[in-house]
């Protein structure tokens, strides 16, 4: 074993430690390089144990052992944001509480872990990420806010066919944001079933992706289903304030969510940063290290 190696393990050891203590109550341990079952056994730690990886077939192996696990994108983001995604996906599935305190685990994609931090669920992460700003109300279901934030950084990070671009998602309060909405484009959704536009199914926020070119946002129900795309969010509130800097997308995202009781995801063209909208104000932002165009 390398004298790098060691370290390595000595320091997911200490974590484990730190882990175990009574003050902590979850241990979100973000990497793909799973802990040595020998470290784990016998450990207070093991009990408090989430796992958050990037790929499905591992989160489903770590599930049949009987570990919580969790999906996110598997680009590489600074440790910061990686904390931020999984921390996002943890709440939304509802594993963390008000007040618990979440001792966190990451590094870099493909490499060992090499950093810890502690969480404290309604606190902040930084200025711009209050972790308490991701609960968006019981008519908002977990699963499609999760699987749109998601949606959203692959945007951020993929574009298209090698091509920059940014977007706008409504979910939420639909019938308002219709009204305050316009048409500018033909619907790619229009004429099919319920069954066939939710988000919840992977081809359709496949076609979310391709169909993100479009001008204008996409109108989404709280229950996942795609209504329209290629409107125009012609809401505007002149009293809505947004950070110097940023643009159209983002006034029209603060503008709609001022004036309905939707919320809005804005995939900025010239970052690739996601910012989720909701009363006229960001709660949460998520920035890209490294776009893949």
């Amino acid at each position: 074993m390398s004298e790098t190696s060691r370290f390595d393990r000595e320091f997911v050891r200490a974590a484990l430690s730190l882990a175990g203590k009574g003050e902590v109550d979850h241990f979100l341990f973000i990497s793909d390089q799973l802990i040595p079952p020998e470290d784990l056994k016998g450990k207070p730690a093991k009990g408090k144990l989430i796992y958050a990886v990037t790929s499905d077939v591992l989160a489903h192996e770590l599930i049949g052992r009987k570990y919580r696990a969790l999906v996110i994108p598997a680009y590489d983001y600074s440790r910061t944001e990686r904390v931020k995604v999984a921390l996002v996906s943890a709440i939304s599935q509802a594993s963390f509480k008000d007040g618990e305190l979440v001792l966190c685990v990451t590094g870099r994609v493909g490499r060992p872990p090499d950093t810890l931090m502690q969480m404290r669920i309604g606190g902040s992460l930084d200025d711009r990420m209050a972790i308490e700003g991701v609960k968006l109300g019981e008519h908002f279901n977990s699963q499609v806010v999760d699987a749109l934030i998601q949606l959203a950084l692959q945007i951020g990070q993929e574009g298209f066919e090698g091509h920059p671009i940014g977007t706008i998602i409504a979910l939420g309060d639909h019938n308002s944001v219709l009204e305050k909405s316009r048409q500018i484009t033909i619907n790619p959704f229009q004429g099919l079933s319920e069954a066939e536009r939710n988000v919840l199914d992977p081809k359709i926020r496949e076609a979310i992706k391709n169909f993100s070119v479009l001008d204008g946002a996409f109108v989404i129900r709280e229950d996942g289903v795609v209504l329209a795309a290629g409107r125009y969010l012609s809401s505007a509130d002149e009293s809505v304030r947004i950070p110097l800097g940023l643009g159209a997308r983002h006034a029209a995202a603060a503008g709609i969510t001022s004036a309905t009781d939707c919320i809005a995801l804005v995939v900025s063209q010239t970052s690739g940063a996601v910012r989720l909208f909701k009363n006229g104000n960001i709660v949460l932002e998520l920035h890209q290290t490294a776009r893949r165009i």
